[in-house]
């Protein structure tokens, strides 16, 4: 490490400033991000913060620290980052997550960050260009990240868009219905009927049947006791599974299990059977474990896989377990009751063709999640060793080249 290298406490360089109460931001379509403590949780009109900086938890058993490159709210259960002093913000985030923030306890009823504790914080800070250097290493691995993350979003909407037209708004149908081009493949539009009829459903493509999510999916319990459970095997929770995704980007090891789970294997269905957790429907990239409170679902013929994750992702469904669920306390369903949700059946080929589509979709969404563990594991290693001067810039560039 050069001498130009200077010890300082995060007091000298910058101020916490408070996040204020908010109301509507989870229903807001505003251009500016809203950060609680553990994170992005909606959206707002204005920022609170007009600069780019770091967002740090303030209350909450478990305190995280986030980055936002663009102006930002805050909300009062977090601080942000208000600098005193020139230094480069992104450097300011990668020195920060080497800090345990939850440690920095206020001793309140309820856990807090210290301000105190958070001023004292020993900070060795590099020379301008070489925070600019640290920032861009670790930086861009992480805008890989954020990259693979975007073009798995952009996949699951086009292969959304296509269930909803193709099964739910039946649309290559009405335009032949109407005498309208599908904007299909003649191959592909060959396969769907000229015209409806009446069901219990309302109007669905002659010829098409009317059954359950029962009819094409079943669910996997095979069960596994806490002692058949290698420390080393993958497990998913509700809390690993995002909202509003089938890419499953998260996961831990399978330690300190107590009580019984349930086997899955890589690209079975995973549904959350707790409200308000219906709407977390996921696709795992791994064999592993998860909790009871997931459901494993499986078709029961390989060419319905599509429909069956199409129709258990949509709105429609999550609405229809909402409304089924039962209990006060905890509101769960089942997969009895979550089997009877009616769906109009297609022809079997058309089935087996978007069943094709969606599994290279989902070998995508797999690949790119393989590659952002990478990733996220190359710069997890060489984020405390650039931050504290172990290693140099030029001993980071090439495994970090060689990787994005």
């Amino acid at each position: 490490m050069g001498s130009e290298w200077e010890w300082k406490t995060w007091g000298d360089l910058a101020l916490l400033e408070y996040g204020k109460g908010l109301r509507d931001y989870q229903e807001s379509d505003g251009p500016f991000r809203v950060f609680g403590t553990n994170g992005p949780i909606g959206w707002h009109d204005e920022p609170l913060c007009p600069f780019p900086s770091v967002i740090i938890g303030r209350k909450g058993a478990y305190r995280g620290i986030h980055f936002s490159p663009d102006p930002f709210y805050v909300i009062d259960t977090a601080f942000y980052l208000n600098p005193k002093v020139k230094f480069n913000i992104k450097w300011a985030y990668y020195e920060l997550l080497t800090h345990d923030i939850n440690g920095m306890d206020s001793g309140s009823a309820i856990p807090s960050t210290s301000r105190d504790s958070f001023y004292s914080l020993p900070v060795i800070v590099p020379p301008e260009d070489e925070q600019n250097a640290i920032a861009h290493i670790l930086g861009s691995l992480d805008d890989k990240i954020e990259l693979n993350r975007r073009m798995n979003e952009t996949l699951e909407a086009m292969a959304r868009a296509i269930f909803k037209s193709w099964f739910v708004d039946f649309d290559p149908v009405r335009a032949k219905a109407e005498g309208r081009n599908t904007g299909l493949p003649n191959e592909i539009s060959d396969l769907f009927p000229n015209s409806f009829e009446d069901s219990e459903l309302g109007e669905i493509p002659k010829g098409w049947e009317i059954g359950a999510i029962g009819d094409i999916g079943i669910q996997s319990r095979t069960g596994v006791k806490p002692e058949e459970i290698k420390s080393s095997e993958n497990y998913i929770a509700l809390e690993h599974m995002p909202k509003r995704s089938i890419s499953l980007w998260n996961w831990a090891n399978s330690k300190n299990i107590t009580s019984g789970k349930f086997r899955f294997k890589k690209s079975n269905i995973l549904f959350g059977k707790l409200r308000p957790y219906f709407h977390k429907v996921g696709v795992p990239a791994i064999d592993g474990v998860c909790s009871t409170d997931i459901v494993v679902v499986v078709p029961n013929e390989e060419q319905y896989y599509g429909l069956l994750l199409g129709h258990l992702s949509s709105d429609a469904f999550v609405s229809y377990t909402n409304s089924a669920s039962t209990g006060t306390k905890m509101p769960r369903t089942n997969w009895k009751d979550m089997s009877c949700f009616l769906i109009a059946i297609p022809d079997r080929e058309v089935s087996r063709l978007f069943t094709q589509y969606l599994k290279h979709i989902v070998q995508k969404l797999h690949s790119n999640i393989y590659e952002s563990n990478t990733l996220a594991s190359l710069r997890d290693t060489l984020l405390p060793k650039l931050i504290s001067g172990e290693i140099r810039i030029p001993e980071a560039e090439k495994p970090v080249e060689a990787a994005v």
